[in-house]
C-alpha cells in the first residue's frame, strides 16, 4: 500500500475541509485544523500530567486520564467529522 502524502491528502480532500479522514481518524489540513489540533495534544499532555500528579494511586490516576481522554477525543472527532 503506498503511503499518502501530506499533498495528496490536501488534493483529495473537500475544498474549505479543515480535516482529512485517514484510516478512522481525522487529520489536520489546513491553518484552522491546525488552529483546533495543537490546543487538544496539549490538553490530552496536561490531564496525563496532572493524573499522575494528583493521584495517589495508579487507579486514580486512570481513573481521572482516561474520562478526560474519552470526552476531549469525542468532542475533537465530532468537530472534524465535520469540518472535512
Amino acid at each position: 500500500m503506498a503511503q499518502q502524502t501530506y499533498k495528496t491528502l490536501q488534493k483529495k480532500a473537500k475544498k474549505g475541509a479543515w480535516f482529512t479522514a485517514v484510516r478512522g481518524s481525522y487529520l489536520p489540513i489546513s491553518w484552522q485544523g491546525w488552529f483546533l489540533y495543537l490546543p487538544f495534544t496539549a490538553y490530552l499532555i496536561f490531564a496525563v500530567v496532572m493524573g499522575w500528579q494528583s493521584a495517589d494511586t495508579l487507579s486514580k490516576a486512570i481513573l481521572f486520564i482516561v474520562p478526560n481522554w474519552v470526552a476531549a477525543t469525542a468532542v475533537m472527532t465530532w468537530i472534524a467529522k465535520r469540518m472535512s
